[in-house]
Order: structure tokens, then C-alpha cells, then sequence
């Protein structure tokens, strides 16, 4: 302690409290101290180096604290307007105050009259939080300085000088009460994440948590969107690790505070650095060779594959309006459930708004998620790519994300996704591929075209119309291996096609009505024409992506309503991006 000069004295207004260097420049103090910063300077000394007089600081960071007693994030960082020759203070592990036999507690505070400073003797109650915030101290003796106005802010400190915690409050200061509180340094940490690198944690090298806290200033210095802190988190603890916090994380360095205070695998900071690195430059991390027991790297694949979010839809059982609602992401071919719900169909939108991003979480932070809706038959139309993101974002999820439909029954089908796996092989090996049209108002039989698209090898089928125009050929679709499909979602039928089938021509009929040379275009055969332009040459793995972009085009034009893309809706089947065949969650063998 005698070298403790890193205690300050920190006054703005007509509020006294303490303060501790923790920096070069920066001190830690209650957000309450400083209250007034706004409208009064906030001055600091130390008196245990007086030549360097009073200096001017600014409060650069807040814990969010309210104005009253009982609020939390009573934190306040200050900033002095230079660097000060004094050594900071040294930091105790976070669990240091209340390890049997609990220590005495030294805190320097400037209660009135004291201006130099003065002591006061104090323990932790119990390793027990208040309210998730507070360790409660008590009196060290039944004498001596209690802690009261003045010590607020003042770092808490074990015998040896090193800090455990930053006393807040006087409980009370009677001869029959002499308590306070304080915030231990993991609760400070929540509030000022950066003090992670200063602590030291059990089971963490020091090394380890310095080349943590140096990539994390990298991603700042990097502008920000290096990566996001939910699926950084998720990466980093794995499948068996603690989940997501409700809420998710604001920002890396409360993500990287929270693996490095709340999860008990050490290695899990090791890996949540190792993915950082990765993302800053753009390759993949070499593995740590002092840490023997990480997972090897897997091998990297020869081409990015999709990481899905599924939102599967599925008649209840309770009711016709009653539906169940599963939400989950694929992760290292394990599915991932998020939630599960029976819900009214007025309510799917809102539950389903209110996962997504959960969901998204759990993926790699490096993946390339696609938003998968699995309906019943009857839903494929459902405009679910012009849903919002959520209440407070209006972005359709068809603008958000890359985003496709499929069959339910198709998907949980044996057969069928046998034959996909095939099918998606042949097309792995090639470029773009064919679009075998379905004709606005066609007169082929539903066996035919069946038997048109497995002659053809078909992998991705158009149709002018909507399914319920061409029900028994849309049918078709889904009944043979197709991997893709795309139709108009909405649409009226043209006045050449309006009416039923006509005989041909050469069973002796008369052509088709609308059909001649001044016949309005038919807007199905426009719009195949133009789907078939737009995918020619994209590999039909990027379909779910160049109907993102087509999305985005339509939404950005000056009349999205006339856009041919609008609507579009895109059927994208293929089974080895959900390799783990499941029961419904709700069913007992799930």
C-alpha cells in the first residue's frame, strides 16, 4: 500500500469521492461521482504524488447508471488529458475478496474533512450477489472509520495492495450498522469490458488474455462489422458449451468479456481469439501450440457451403388454424434447436421475426446462412421473403438474408432425398443449367411433364404461374428429384389463357384464343423468358444468392411492384445441407 499512488481524489461539483488509475490515463470512479460532468469540470489529484498538482479529465465511458441508489452501472471511466508518470494499479483474481478465510478489504476514500484521504476496514458478507451487482461489505472491527460519502468509487484492495473490487455505496454508518457495498471486478468488467484484460482469470494464461484484448482493438481499429459477437460466442464454447445470454450480445469486447469471466473451459477464450483472427485477416488462425488439448482445425472445404436456418411449418393437430412453429440452424451437420411453438397461423409472422436472429446466432461466424422455410403444400406461396425482419426493422427477410422455400413432405421424404444427393452431384460438376419451362395455360398432362423432366434430367423447373393456376403440374414438381423451382407468386391469368384448353390445331380444333400475332404478350411467357435470362450460366448452388440480389434489385427500383422479380419465389432443395434426419420436436422419440 505504501506505494499505492495510483489512489486519486476525484471531485466535480460539489461531489468528493475516490477514483483508481487503472491506465496510463484512465481511472475508474462511480458514475454517480461525476454525475454533473455535463455542467461541472471533473478534477483529479493524487495524493500520494501532489507535484503533479490537479488535473482536468473527461468521463469516457458509463455504465448506463439512472440516478438512483439502488440502479446498476454505477461505473464511470475518466480520461485525463495526458499520461501521468505513476505505476496503475494491480488487479487480484475476480473471486479474490470472498475465497475463504475472507480478507480484509482496505479502501483510501475523502470523506469531509479529510482531503489527503483517509482508511477504512471492510469485508465481504458472501460471494453472494445483491440484485446480480453488489457484494455487501461489513466492518473489518467494531471501530474505526466506517465507510461513508467520500468512498465512493475507491478501489477495494487486499493486504498486498492488489484491487478486488470498487466500493459504490454506504449501506449505513451507525454504531449498530456499518456496511457497504461494492462492485467486483467481474460486474465492473460488464460495464467496462476492457478491464477484462487487466484481470487475471483462472485458468487463463496471461498471454492468452492480452492477445485476446490486442485483436479485439484490431476489429475497433478495423472500423467495426469484423464479426458478429453472437456467433463468435457460439463458435467459441460449442455445442455442449453455455448458451447464448438471453438478448445476445452489443458488442465483441462483451462478448469476449463474457467467455472470458463466465465460461468455464479455458480454451474457449483461445478459440474465440482464434476466430477472431481469422475474420481480421482473412485466413485461418495457426493453432496455438501451448494450448495441446484445442481441436484440431477442421480441413477446409473445396467450396463454401450453406449454413441453413430453418423455420419448419407443420399443421398442429388441434385445429385447422392451429400450426407448430420449429426454428433451429444447422452447425457442423448437427441441427441446433432455437424454439418451438404451436401457435394460431395470424401468429407464425411474429414468433417466427422474433427467432430468426436467435437463430442466426448459433451458426459459425464465418458461415453463409440461408433462411430455409419448410411448409406444408399449401404454404409454398406464403409470401414469407416479404415478411420483416422484425418490429423494428422493415427489411423483408427475401432482403436480408438469402432466402428459399420447400416442401415438408419432399423434405422428410427418403426417396426423394436420395435421388436430390444425386441429382446435386451431376450439377456440382457443371455450370448453369436449363430451365425446363412450364407453359402459362399448357396443355401437356401432368404424366408427361413428369416424364419431360426426368428425360431431361431436369434440375430446375419454371413455371409461369402460380400453383394454384397449375396445381396437378406444380404437383409434379415436387414429386420428382427437381432440385429447384421458381414461379411467380402472384399474378393474374392472362386473357390467352384464361379460358380452358382448346383442342390443337392438328386434332382438327381451332387455336388457342390469344395466341395470334395481335394478342397481348402473355405475362407468364414474359416472365420465363426473363427467369431464364437472368440464372443462364449461375451454378445452381448460388441460386439462393443471385435470388437475393434479384430481390434486392426489385425492392430498389422505382416501381418494385413491376418488377418481373417481385415476387418471385424460389424452391431450393438440396439434402445434404440438412444431413441430420430428425423427428418433429414435439414428437416423444424427438
Amino acid at each position: 500500500m505504501r506505494s499505492a499512488a495510483w489512489q486519486a481524489r476525484i471531485a466535480c461539483g460539489d461531489e468528493v469521492g475516490a477514483g483508481f488509475l487503472v491506465t496510463g490515463r484512465r481511472l475508474l470512479t462511480c458514475a454517480h461521482v461525476v454525475r454533473r460532468s455535463d455542467r461541472a469540470a471533473v478534477t483529479v489529484t493524487f495524493p500520494h504524488a501532489r507535484e503533479l498538482g490537479e488535473l482536468s479529465a473527461s468521463v469516457v465511458a458509463h455504465g448506463g447508471w439512472a440516478g438512483e441508489v439502488t440502479d446498476p452501472g454505477d461505473v464511470a471511466v475518466l480520461e485525463l488529458d495526458r499520461d501521468v508518470p505513476l505505476a496503475p494499479a494491480g488487479f487480484a483474481p475476480p473471486d479474490a475478496a470472498y475465497t475463504e478465510p475472507y480478507p480484509r478489504l482496505v479502501a483510501y476514500g475523502f470523506p469531509q474533512g479529510y482531503d489527503e484521504g483517509t482508511l477504512a476496514e471492510c469485508q465481504a458478507v458472501s460471494g453472494q450477489l445483491i440484485a446480480g451487482e453488489w457484494l455487501e461489505l461489513v466492518a473489518w472491527q467494531g471501530h474505526g472509520q466506517p465507510l461513508v460519502d467520500g468512498f465512493s468509487g475507491a478501489a477495494a484492495t487486499l493486504p498486498d495492495g492488489r484491487v478486488a473490487g470498487m466500493v459504490t455505496a454506504a449501506v449505513g454508518s451507525s454504531p449498530d450498522v456499518r456496511k457497504g457495498r461494492m462492485l467486483p471486478l467481474d460486474v465492473l468488467a460488464r460495464y467496462w469490458p476492457e478491464l477484462g484484460e487487466l484481470v487475471p482469470t483462472p485458468g487463463h494464461r496471461d498471454d492468452a488474455r492480452r492477445r485476446l484484448y490486442a485483436l479485439l482493438r484490431r476489429a475497433v481499429a478495423a472500423g467495426g462489422g469484423v464479426g458478429d459477437p453472437n456467433r463468435l460466442y457460439v463458435d467459441a464454447v460449442g455445442a455442449f458449451g453455455p448458451p447464448l445470454p438471453p438478448g445476445g450480445f452489443p458488442s465483441l469486447w462483451a462478448a469476449a468479456a463474457y467467455v472470458q469471466w463466465e465460461v468455464p473451459d479455458p480454451q474457449a477464450m483461445t478459440r474465440f481469439a482464434d476466430r477472431l483472427l481469422e475474420l481480421l485477416d482473412g485466413e485461418p488462425a495457426l493453432p496455438d501450440t501451448a494450448a495441446p488439448d484445442a481441436p484440431a482445425p477442421a480441413a477446409a472445404s473445396a467450396a463454401p457451403a450453406w449454413s441453413p436456418v430453418v423455420v419448419e411449418i407443420d399443421h398442429s393437430g388441434a385445429g385447422p388454424d392451429q400450426v407448430t412453429v420449429e426454428v433451429s440452424a444447422y452447425r457442423d451437420g448437427r441441427r441446433r434447436p432455437v424454439g418451438a411453438r404451436r401457435l394460431p397461423r395470424t401468429g407464425v409472422r411474429a414468433y417466427v421475426q422474433s427467432r430468426i436472429d436467435e437463430a442466426v446466432a448459433h451458426l459459425a461466424p464465418d458461415a453463409d446462412e440461408l433462411v430455409t422455410f419448410v411448409l406444408p403444400r399449401e404454404w409454398l406461396n406464403e409470401a414469407v421473403a416479404q415478411w420483416e425482419c422484425g418490429a423494428d426493422d422493415s427489411t423483408p427477410l427475401g432482403c436480408a438474408y438469402p432466402l428459399v422455400v420447400t416442401d415438408r413432405a419432399r423434405h422428410h421424404s427418403g426417396r426423394l432425398r436420395h435421388q436430390l444427393r444425386k441429382k446435386w452431384q451431376k450439377l456440382d460438376s457443371g455450370g448453369g443449367v436449363e430451365v425446363h419451362r412450364v407453359e402459362c395455360g399448357t396443355r401437356e398432362r401432368p404424366p408427361s411433364l413428369r416424364k419431360r423432366l426426368w428425360d431431361g434430367d431436369a434440375g430446375l423447373a419454371g413455371y409461369a404461374a402460380q400453383p394454384t393456376t397449375a396445381r396437378q403440374h406444380f404437383e409434379v414438381g415436387l414429386t420428382v428429384p427437381v432440385p429447384i423451382l421458381l414461379w411467380p407468386r402472384t399474378g393474374s391469368p392472362c386473357t390467352a389463357h384464361e379460358d380452358p384448353p382448346c383442342p390443337s390445331a392438328e386434332s382438327g380444333g381451332s387455336p388457342r384464343a390469344g395466341t395470334g400475332p395481335e394478342d397481348p404478350p402473355c405475362p407468364g411467357t414474359a416472365f420465363l423468358d426473363r427467369l431464364a435470362a437472368s440464372v443462364a450460366g449461375v451454378p445452381p448452388a448460388e441460386l439462393p444468392r443471385h435470388v437475393l440480389s434479384l430481390r434486392l434489385t426489385a425492392d430498389a427500383a422505382d416501381e418494385p411492384d413491376l418488377h418481373w422479380a417481385r415476387d418471385l419465389q424460389l424452391l431450393w432443395d438440396d439434402p445434404r445441407c440438412f444431413p441430420e434426419t430428425t423427428a418433429s420436436l414435439h414428437s416423444p422419440v424427438a
